[in-house]
Parts: C-alpha cells; structure tokens; sequence
C-alpha cells in the first residue's frame, strides 16, 4: 500500500534568527508542525507581544521553543545565542539564518554608517552565525545551512541599494559554505519574492493607494497572488529533510513566477 508523502524532523534541533514576525515565524511554525526542536531569536524583549505569540505558536503544533533575545549584528550576541541552543538542547541540526531589514537608501544616498550596518545586518551576520553553528551542524554528517536572501539577489530596482548587494552576496556565501563544509553539512538558498508580511505592507502603504499598488503587484505575477510565510516555511522544511539531500551550493528563487515576466508584458 502506498504512503504518504511525510518529513517527519523528530528528533532534529533547529535555529531560527528573527522569529518575531513574518518569514522567520512561518519557518518556525512549520518546523514545528514537522516535529523539529525549534530556537528562535529577534531583536524584540521576552514579553513582548510577538515573542508571546511566537512561544505559542510552537506551543500549539506541540514544542517546546526556546527564544533568546538577539542582535543579529552583534557578533557577540550570536555567540551567546548559539551557547544557549547548546545548553539547552544539547545539540543542533538545522540553521535557518533568515533575520534582515529594508535598508534601501540608493547607492548616491548610501553614507558610510548605512553601508556598514546593511553589511553587517544583511550579509555578515549570516557568515558569522553560520560559523559559530558548523561545529555541531557537523557532529553527525547532516546538518543544514538555510540562507534566507531575496528576489533581489537576482534583480532590482532603483532604490533599493546597498539591501540588494547584499542579498546578491548571499549567493556567493551558499556557494562557498557548499563547497568548504559538505559533505557533513550542506548550504542552500532561498530568495523569496513578495511574501505577505508586516513588511509588505509597509511597502505597499508608501504608495499614494495601496491597495491599487497590490493589485498591480499581484498582476506582474503568473500565478496571480502573492506568497505567505507558510509557503516559505515549507520550502525550508523540505530542504532541511533527507528527501533535499542531493542539493546543495545553489539559491531557489521563489518569486511566483515574477522574474519569468518581462518589464512590459
């Protein structure tokens, strides 16, 4: 009799920066619901609002999490963050490396300060965090490296500069873990496009009306609609089981066909 399709992460330890909200509370959500021991951190103090619901919704799919209060951008504060996961749970199997922000300045605008925290924010804190986490990833020849980047790393738009470089960047970082840690760990990206998030939001707000700008946003995409946390959550799981053990080294683009469109179609 055949079986159903089933990822089942008993057993598996994940860690997952900026679960406050949006993406990193729909990867954690899902983890979750798949079994996984789930660590969560973001900028945000214990009690509040968004780290309760965070703690819950783990809760509610049947886990216990963790939540560590973290400045991605401090090294060490990551550091301090990883000791506890260990301390904790004893060990670690998945890092989803997903915590960032909107620093769209445009590259005549961009001073020296707002380079160096998008670097520090947006592309280092994903070099450093993963290189505190290799050494457990590694003890038992499984672990996995998520790199959260951007349809951005792809293709931009004016404005958007020094937040695109970055993302473009991560790229570059997937490649290299890839080649230098496997096979004990293996590294992969994922760009998503427009999610439906706080964020997103925020966007479409900036718009004279908003509404008309979503619309006109949901047109460009061939699937007519725009993502949600949970399809990217998804795609994490998936890639963190043994079903994605072939790949590795390599960002998927998950922008709902939008990049497919040309710019007048």
């Amino acid at each position: 009799m055949p079986m159903s399709f089933q990822i089942d992460l008993r057993g598996k330890v994940v860690l997952i920066t900026g679960v406050s909200s949006g993406i990193g509370l729909g990867v954690a959500r899902q983890f979750a619901r798949a079994g996984a021991k789930v660590a969560g951190c973001a900028r945000k103090t214990p009690d509040a609002p968004c780290v309760k619901e965070f703690m819950d919704t783990i809760r509610t799919e049947g886990g216990e999490p963790l939540y560590v209060q973290t400045d991605v951008s401090v090294a060490d504060e990551l550091a301090t963050l990883v000791e506890q996961v260990i301390r904790t749970f004893g060990r670690l199997d998945i890092l989803v490396s997903n915590a960032g922000q909107n620093v769209f300045e445009g590259a005549a605008g961009c001073n020296e300060q707002q380079w160096q925290y998008n670097l520090d924010l947006n592309l280092a804190s994903h070099w450093r965090l993963s290189q505190l986490c290799r050494p457990y990833l590694a003890q038992h020849g499984e672990g996995v490296i998520l790199l959260m980047t951007s349809n951005h790393a792809f293709s931009s738009i004016p404005g958007c500069f020094p937040y695109n470089v970055t993302k473009t960047a991560i790229t570059g970082l997937v490649r290299s873990l890839a080649i230098e840690w496997g096979p004990d760990i293996r590294t992969v990206g994922i760009a998503p496009g427009f999610i439906d998030t706080a964020g997103n939001d925020t966007w479409f707000d900036s718009f004279p009306d908003p509404q008309a700008e979503r619309q006109r946003t949901i047109d460009l995409h061939p699937v007519k609609r725009i993502g949600t946390v949970d399809e990217v959550g998804a795609l994490c799981v998936f890639l963190a089981s043994p079903w994605a053990n072939f790949i590795s080294g390599t960002t998927l683009l998950m922008d709902g066909g939008r990049s497919a469109l040309m710019q007048d179609s």
